[in-house]
């Protein structure tokens, strides 16, 4: 274990073997890190947090502060981060608000500098959040999602896996998994295909998928209907009917065609 001599660590903290603790970080009471963890320069992890194995926080990160809701009194509540996440300068991350309630974040996930987490976030593994990406309270993003630069991501939106949006997009309403969307609003654009294919889903898979989502945005049916016409007309596979369940589930609708918004 390396503790900057500079580092103020509350003794009621918990560090794993290989902890290392740069320079003017402060740890509070009641934080957890595991082993081989990484925290640099001027971080400050706080609140009832607890951080896995082999993650590497770089400077001015403020992990745990509470979240930026009003509704919250001081309730207990929790941040959890799971391994090899890496977090990048000058990140915040809240955890939840209501007394018991968690922020999840999971394993092997890239939060490029100043990007944000609010309260009761779930982040899913192997995402990847651009410079300035910013998570409103209660967003979820699947795993293998890639959330570009500046992205302002509104509060109950659900980013699907294996979907990417575009540097600068306003999300206000759910990005399909295996998509590609951009803009503002974000519009859907089209299939995820580089991510599909780094992911090994076979060919065919991808073939109905873009059928599917033809219909779903650019066939000029209500949702509704467009599900039940897909329903009808193709034999699931696995991606094919994790979408329709994730569209069958969206609170706050999906995001719109970009073909179908230049067609009006």
């Amino acid at each position: 274990m390396q503790i900057n001599s500079t580092a103020v660590v509350s003794k009621k903290a918990q560090l794993a073997k290989g902890v290392s603790i740069g320079d003017y970080s402060v740890i509070g009471d009641n934080v957890s890190i595991g082993e081989a963890t990484e925290i640099g320069a001027h971080c400050v992890i706080e609140g009832n947090t607890s951080i896995g194995k082999r993650c590497q926080i770089f400077t001015g990160a403020v992990i745990g502060s509470r979240p930026q809701d009003l509704k919250y009194k001081g309730e207990k509540s929790f941040l959890v981060i799971g391994d090899n996440n890496v977090i990048r300068e000058y990140c915040t991350f809240n955890p939840g608000t209501e007394e018991g309630t968690k922020t999840i974040v999971g394993n092997n996930n890239l939060f490029m500098a100043y990007s944000h987490v609010a309260h009761n976030c779930l982040v899913g593994n192997n995402c990847v959040i651009a410079n300035s990406g910013a998570l409103a309270g209660h967003v979820t993003i699947e795993d293998n999602a890639v959330i570009g630069g500046i992205v302002a991501i509104h509060q109950f939106v659900r980013v699907g896996k294996l979907s990417i949006i575009g540097g600068c997009s306003k999300v206000v309403q759910d990005i399909p998994p295996y998509s590609t969307c951009d803009g503002h609003p974000a519009s859907f654009y089209g299939l995820n295909l580089i991510g599909l294919k780094r992911n090994n889903v076979s060919k065919e898979s991808i073939k109905q998928l873009d059928h599917v989502f033809n219909m779903l945005f650019n066939s000029g049916l209500l949702v509704k209907h467009a599900l039940e016409k897909i329903i009808q007309e193709i034999v699931p596979c696995e991606e094919t009917s994790y979408l329709i369940n994730f569209i069958k589930g969206s609170q706050r609708g999906m995001v719109r065609s970009r073909l179908h918004k230049q067609e009006k």
